[in-house]
């Protein structure tokens, strides 16, 4: 049935976005942004000057690895939000990091490799890389997150039985679903542990702009002059999703070689005319004061959100997450996420289980709710139903 036809005389109403609302559900599962959060009218004035100042080359086939005035833009704006700037020969501009990710995991991996992961994270890049026939495993980790000495000596066991290992993944800044950062410590040594192992970082950097309380720590990729890591960045969180805008940063051979790849030899560059119009976004100086509006709205739901939670339930609540959209709960022994998911549906609220952000079985101690898209006083209503929720006997056994 075509999208607006009729399914035995009912009229059914096309999608037009992703999200479902569900009537009476405070869902904090979708990791969505505010609707008050994307800058609709500064991005019409964008695209309106990006036609009078590129006019016809706005509409055209655009240049392989992204146009030259997003990626002279994005070189300097990364000069101040990262421990290092990338030259123009190290920046690829994507779809959006769904396909960044799609794009690298293609390029370097080969079904049957063991690809490591993060443990937990972010869950559909799990089913992005499980999509290349890999075997998806965990990184050894602990409150602080990944372990680096641990995870080589895991490389070596998997490098020892004959595995290629072409990729290690992570959300090492504000990660989906936790809202941790990585040490600093932990970062200079899963760059020192994993280099000459064969095996590439792809660090997932889409919340770095995103930071409520001081600047974001460096990025791997900063402090791994040498190349062995590929950053992934994005516009989804900081203007909107819509965009499916994003860009990477990686040595200059790895840019060559995706400049180099048929498609792009067929259709030029991606998303070329929504990238200019961000070119003028980021130097008019617009983008730099939404960024600061939005991280003003975002951080009074994530203190909405966890002080709910510290006087609806303060034996479980955490402490505020420094930059991101989440917030990762640990439940009380004897309670998995999965039956508290039906209790706190039935009260009228709902999350994401722990379970789905690891490659592994694990993790149905814990759950993600996301702060991103919930006004402060949904926000309050939803932990006054989970805390709810928490009292309903059934969700203490599986």
């Amino acid at each position: 049935m075509r999208p607006g036809g009729c399914d035995h005389g009912r009229v059914v109403k096309p999608r037009t976005i992703q999200h479902v609302e569900r009537p009476g559900i405070i869902d904090l599962g979708w990791g969505h942004p505010s609707p008050a959060a994307l800058p609709v009218q500064a991005w019409r004035a964008c695209q309106e000057e990006a036609l009078r100042a590129y006019s016809w080359q706005a509409l055209t086939y655009g240049y392989e690895a992204g146009p030259g005035p997003l990626v002279e833009w994005l070189c300097e704006r990364l000069r101040h939000t990262d421990a290092r700037a990338p030259s123009p020969e190290e920046v690829f501009v994507t779809a959006g990091a769904s396909q960044a990710l799609e794009l690298v995991s293609t390029m370097l991996t080969r079904p049957g490799d063991a690809v490591v992961v993060d443990s937990p994270t972010y869950h559909l890049a799990l089913r992005i890389l499980a999509d290349r026939d890999v075997d998806l495993i965990g990184a050894p980790a602990d409150d602080a997150g990944i372990n680096p000495y641990a995870t080589g000596g895991l490389l070596r066991r998997l490098h020892r039985a004959g595995r290629r290992v072409p990729l290690l993944y992570l959300v090492p800044t504000f990660a989906n679903p936790t809202g941790g950062s990585l040490p600093d410590a932990r970062r200079r040594e899963l760059v020192e542990v994993v280099r000459d192992t064969g095996t590439v970082i792809v660090e997932d950097d889409t919340y770095r702009e995103l930071a409520y309380d001081g600047p974001a720590p460096a990025s791997l990729w900063s402090i791994d002059p040498a190349g062995g890591v590929i950053r992934i960045g994005s516009f989804s969180k900081t203007v909107g999703p819509g965009l499916r805008l994003g860009f990477l940063t990686a040595p200059a051979a790895l840019v060559r070689t995706l400049v180099n790849r048929g498609f792009l030899d067929s259709g030029g560059g991606l998303n070329h005319t929504t990238a200019l119009t961000m070119a003028v976004m980021g130097t008019s100086g617009r983008y730099g004061t939404h960024l600061q509006d939005i991280r003003t709205l975002y951080k009074d739901q994530r203190d909405a959100l966890v002080s709910a939670l510290q006087a609806e339930l303060p034996a479980v609540a955490p402490a505020p997450p420094r930059g991101g959209w989440f917030v990762w709960l640990r439940l009380p022994a004897g309670m998995p996420a999965t039956g508290l998911l039906a209790a706190a549906e039935a009260h009228g609220m709902s999350f994401l289980p722990g379970g789905r952000f690891y490659a592994q079985e694990a993790g149905d101690d814990h759950l993600r709710l996301s702060f991103s898209a919930t006004e402060p006083a949904g926000l309050a209503e939803a932990a006054r139903r989970l805390g709810q929720a928490f009292t309903t006997p059934a969700t203490r056994y599986r």
